[in-house]
């Protein structure tokens, strides 16, 4: 799931370590895109995910974990988490994969700066 966000979405990057951690989740910043809006773009396609710590789900705050970290206020407001549990199928991860980089660009175009000439 991780490798395959950031290979196929261009200005993602891991939130933490990359070992030392539990195994089945990870946080991930997308460049320029409002963690709220992938949230609910991910929600419409099925998928479940957060923007919070798992003790803060249900919630749109940016998690109080990256704050911790040091991470910049944009960075922990585009940042979600991605969980896996023994009912997720192979098939789940690749239909993520493939909808994410259309769901990202489509939000990234809608806050672009137009071009002054």
């Amino acid at each position: 799931l991780e490798e395959g966000i950031l290979t196929a979405v261009p200005g993602t990057a891991i939130n933490g370590a990359r070992t030392q951690r539990v195994p089945n989740t990870t946080n991930i910043s997308f460049d320029r895109v409002e963690a709220e809006s992938l949230l609910i773009a991910l929600d419409l396609q099925g998928f479940a995910v957060s923007t919070g710590s798992a003790c803060s789900s249900g919630t749109l705050e940016p998690s109080h974990v990256l704050k911790a970290m040091g991470f910049t206020p944009h960075r922990t407001q585009n940042s979600i988490r991605f969980s896996l549990g023994s009912a997720n199928t192979d098939a789940e991860v690749d239909r993520l994969i493939a909808v994410l980089p259309g769901i990202v660009e489509k939000l990234r175009s809608l806050t672009r700066t137009p071009v002054r000439a």
